[in-house]
């Protein structure tokens, strides 16, 4: 062999190896690229506290299958236990519902579904005791987020240091500003009812009205977080009390733990139940 084909050869051998290192190299990007079209893991965390009531009234649920998530957080209000047996039937109806493979993917479908389900169940269930609650529920998959509310619970997003509310809820003040904005009401009225936060939609009730369910899924970030809250959360500590702890390293857990104990440490006098749930998709 002459110095020109050894020389030839010596330079083919060195492109083979360094097109080899570089598609080895490239296989485990091709790999997270394949991930970013489908989520394949998710991060949760929760939290409550009793604050000053007897019985803890909120209570909440995770389903977990596999290419996507749900969660539901359910405040059951009435007198004795009656609060507290209707947001156990709704995380169990939810629950029980969202095991089906199919329910991922129908999510507006699937929620309409559920929440009838549990109106039913604690209609059933207390009949004339007057136990409600407040639900809410959101479902990730894909990189999306779906959700639907009844009642006072707030489900909110937390991306780039600010949390930012995607529900606005069934209370009265909610609907006095909507109705304010279409021109059914004056402005004075609407003053006079922002002092209400009393429900006008919940679960546990004859007559039971539409839900809020999203119109368009929300598209998630890698480092967005998403929260689901009880009243007793944001009506006692302030949304930047909240951000703050967000804002502080820790998985979802921690950050859960640590909005349950602001709530906890605040000099509001008469808490009530709070409960947080924290999720992030990877």
């Amino acid at each position: 062999m002459t110095f020109s084909e050894l020389t030839v050869a010596m330079v083919f051998l060195i492109m083979l190896v360094l097109c080899s290192i570089r598609v080895l190299m490239e296989l485990p990007q091709a790999k997270r690229h394949e991930n970013k079209n489908g989520i394949d893991k998710f991060e949760t965390g929760m939290a409550k506290t009793i604050g000053n009531r007897e019985i803890q009234e909120d209570e909440y649920g995770i389903q977990n299958f596999g290419d996507g998530i749900m969660a539901v957080l359910a405040d059951g209000h009435g007198k004795l236990h009656y609060g507290r047996v209707a947001s156990l039937s709704c995380v169990k109806v939810f629950q029980d519902i969202f095991k089906r493979k199919e329910a991922f993917y129908n999510p507006q479908y699937y929620f309409r579904q559920a929440f009838r389900c549990a109106n039913r169940e604690v209609l059933r269930q207390l009949a004339d005791s007057h136990g409600t609650a407040s639900v809410g529920a959101v479902l990730i998959r894909n990189h999306k987020l779906y959700y639907a509310v009844v009642g006072n619970i707030r489900i909110a997003v937390y991306r780039n240091h600010e949390l930012v509310p995607v529900s606005v809820g069934h209370t009265i003040d909610m609907l006095a500003q909507q109705r304010y904005y279409e021109g059914k009401i004056t402005r004075q009225e609407t003053i006079e009812l922002l002092e209400q936060r009393r429900l006008y939609n919940f679960v546990g009730r004859d007559g039971f009205r539409d839900i809020e369910v999203f119109d368009t899924p929300i598209s998630l970030r890698e480092d967005d977080y998403v929260l689901l809250m009880s009243d007793g959360v944001y009506e006692t500590i302030r949304w930047r009390d909240m951000e703050e702890c967000l804002s502080q390293g820790g998985g979802c857990q921690l950050k859960a733990e640590n909005i349950i104990k602001k709530i906890e440490q605040s000099g509001q006098k008469d808490k009530d139940n709070a409960c947080v749930i924290v999720m992030q998709a990877h």
